[in-house]
């Protein structure tokens, strides 16, 4: 009995192993094989319910049930609104760096739009898309895209445009004596150099993208319905109702949502980006990622690299490349000038006509008005600078803290993504109800919310900045055993320098978008207000006082541009000429 069994065990192992086994390298194209079927059946039903007709009332569901299903939407959305702003970062930035005609205007009217909220932007563009796709769900989709959009974009702009001015010179010399295409220079030079603080600044962007879901899936003018399922229509509607445990999940989908980003997305990318690091010594202690480890290892992926990808770089490199050699001094053509004048000409009627406009309409409102908004003004611009200061009291150091330790890195940087990516908003209730308990009021849950919702920004451009410092520079100061305040004082504060400035700009302009809802919020039926220019701007929207909200978006812009011109742009300057990395 005991041998059978011994027998029959030995042919079923003998069976076992002359079965075809599949290769631990081959794991990945299977698991992306299987993710684009995935990816396209959601596609396909995303479709079908965007080119669906309109539907005219959404009601959002409180049911944990339907927290996958809004997640995913939401996803989809921040996604298309990533690659967008993606594609907008590099040619605006690019253009701006190098036109220096150009660059007097791009970066001003930069720093007007980000300073612009987007509960501004959300009735024009809403109406807008709407129209252009009359009785369609498509044009409700397009302009929650096109908001999210609005909340992601800016300081990737700034980033990319900081990171490219700032080159060292012993690079462009290269390029020069080696004769590189714009192509070239792009795809080798420039991009190469600002992966770092592209890439934290994207996470920064893909965290803002869940505060602005707040306001654009869950947008109501007058009798008219743009509600979209989603997981920011999901936490707004538990918000307004005070359904604590429907904010509860809702965040932890959030939360599992980001993780799993972290891992599959940015974790790979970062490791990916640490090759591109500026420096001479190999640094010992790089980021790691598994995913990364194993798409390094895949035979799909490097026949997919080697059949298409590496194929087409060439081509595109010797298209360039011919272009630039037959590329021969041509005569002016004199149409071309005169075209250029009529542009513009037709550009200064156009601004002159909204002049004139934009002052008959402020010309109608009361003194009373423009009184409350301009005490907004100064009762935002209070809140905004001191919680820019908290944050960057706190923010530097540890910024520095863990762009200098990898283990510290793996740890904190998706919690702090996490953190991020959790809108204020969401919140907010929990804020309030303990400062009120305290003694408090929504006058102080605002610096809380301000800080909240600003303070990543400066901190992921710290950690950027600091990754980027070269490890020889590091390998120097412990040679000459600089420690403590000199090491601030040589290496580390030069070296994040226009990255901080960075932050600081982008953070600024956030903290100013952010003040339209912690100025102003529902909870459980009750309006909650503080005197502050976002309270002047929701209670505009709130009531249709379309001049209201004009004026004080105007206020808002002229006051952030101001700033921006008479600190930050001196700032950027210096960051330019005295803190430039060279040798």
């Amino acid at each position: 009995m005991k041998k059978s069994i011994s027998l029959r065990g030995f042919s079923a192992y003998r069976l076992w192993s002359q079965l075809p086994r599949i290769e631990v390298s081959r794991l990945p194209d299977v698991v992306m094989f299987g993710a684009a079927l995935a990816l396209f059946y959601g596609v396909l039903i995303v479709g079908r319910s965007w080119f669906g007709p309109f539907t005219p009332t959404v009601e959002i569901s409180r049911n944990v049930r339907a927290l996958p299903v809004y997640a995913g939407y939401s996803l989809l959305r921040i996604t298309i609104a990533y690659g967008l702003s993606l594609i907008f970062t590099l040619v605006y930035g690019y253009v701006a760096a190098y036109n220096a005609r150009a660059e007097r205007f791009m970066i001003p009217l930069l720093d007007v739009l980000q300073s612009i909220p987007v509960l501004s932007f959300l009735p024009p563009v809403t109406l807008a898309m709407v129209g252009l796709f009359p009785g369609r769900q498509l044009g409700v989709e397009c302009a929650a895209i096109l908001l999210i959009f609005t909340g992601q974009v800016w300081n990737m702009t700034f980033s990319f445009y900081a990171s490219l001015k700032s080159i060292p010179s012993e690079m462009r010399e290269a390029a020069a004596i080696y004769r590189f295409s714009w192509w070239q220079r792009f795809i080798q030079m420039e991009l190469p150099f600002s992966a770092i603080g592209l890439v934290w600044n994207s996470m920064m962007s893909v965290a803002g993208g869940w505060f602005a879901l707040m306001v654009c899936e869950m947008f109501v003018l007058g009798d008219r319905d743009f509600r979209l399922p989603g997981l920011g229509s999901y936490l707004q509607t538990a918000a307004s109702a005070g359904d604590t445990s429907s904010i509860i999940w809702g965040v932890a989908t959030m939360i599992l949502v980001i993780v799993l980003l972290d891992q599959f997305v940015w974790r790979p990318v970062i490791a990916w980006a640490e090759k591109f690091k500026f420096e001479q010594v190999e640094s010992t202690s790089a980021p790691q990622s598994w995913v990364y480890n194993i798409l390094q290892h895949s035979h799909g992926l490097a026949r997919l690299r080697a059949k298409t990808l590496q194929p087409l770089g060439e081509n595109l490199l010797l298209l360039f490349a011919r272009k630039r050699e037959k590329n021969v001094p041509q005569a002016p053509v004199p149409w071309r000038d005169w075209l250029v004048r009529l542009i513009g000409v037709a550009v200064l009627v156009a601004i002159g006509y909204t002049v004139v406009r934009v002052t008959m309409i402020l010309s109608g409102l009361q003194r009373a008005e423009l009184h409350e908004a301009a005490l907004g003004l100064g009762a935002t611009f209070l809140r905004v600078n001191l919680a820019l200061l908290i944050g960057t009291l706190w923010t530097v150091p540890a910024g520095v803290a863990i762009g200098f330790n990898p283990r510290l890195a793996r740890i904190a940087q998706p919690l702090a993504q996490i953190a991020a990516s959790v809108p204020a908003t969401a919140l907010l209730p929990i804020i309030l109800l303990v400062l009120i308990r305290l003694g408090g009021g929504l006058g102080l849950a605002a610096i809380v919310v301000l800080l909240l919702g600003t303070q990543w920004y400066v901190l992921f451009n710290v950690i950027a900045g600091a990754m980027a410092i070269p490890t020889d520079l590091k390998e120097c100061c412990e040679v000459f055993g600089l420690r403590g305040f000199e090491r601030w004082k040589k290496l580390i504060l030069p070296g994040i320098f226009p990255y901080l400035v960075t932050g600081l700009v982008t953070a600024s302009g956030g903290a100013w978008n952010v003040s339209i809802v912690a100025e102003y919020f529902r909870f459980k039926g009750q309006i909650y207000t503080t005197t502050g220019l976002g309270a002047t701007i929701s209670q505009a929207t709130d009531r249709g006082n379309y001049d209201l909200l004009l004026a004080a978006t105007m206020m808002m812009a002229a006051t952030v541009v101001t700033i921006n011109r008479l600190v930050w742009r001196k700032l950027y300057g210096l960051a330019e000429t005295r803190f430039r990395l060279e040798a």
